[in-house]
């Protein structure tokens, strides 16, 4: 499909329950891979977050098309990390007909 431009690349991290060491559970996070992608932000809002205010903005990450199932397809809970900057997949779909390519639907949280 013409006009994606897969420039950014993204590591897929899926979540983890690490034991706490008291009996508990924390979440962690393990690689899955590394992802080409396009990011595209949305416009952002604020909202109130338990001690600090959150900027909010939606993004659509194009990467390449994967089967369901197969590990390098994203899904949503799983996040995906460019540098210090980290994308919570909300949703998925195919972005084109052939399924060359996905659309993740992902936010971005990051304090103000």
């Amino acid at each position: 499909m013409s006009g994606v431009r897969l420039s950014r690349k993204l590591v897929l991290e899926a979540p983890q329950n690490v034991a706490d060491g008291a009996g508990g559970f924390a979440r962690g996070w393990v690689v899955l891979g590394t992802l080409w992608g396009e990011v595209q932000p949305g416009s952002g809002r604020e909202m109130a977050g338990v001690e600090v205010v959150l900027a909010q903005v939606p993004y659509k990450i194009t990467v390449r098309g994967a089967p369901v199932g197969n590990l390098r397809r994203p899904k949503p809970e799983q996040r995906l990390r460019d540098g210090t900057r980290v994308f919570t997949i909300l949703a998925v779909t195919e972005h084109d007909q052939d399924a060359q390519y996905l659309t993740c639907f992902a936010r971005e949280e990051t304090p103000t």
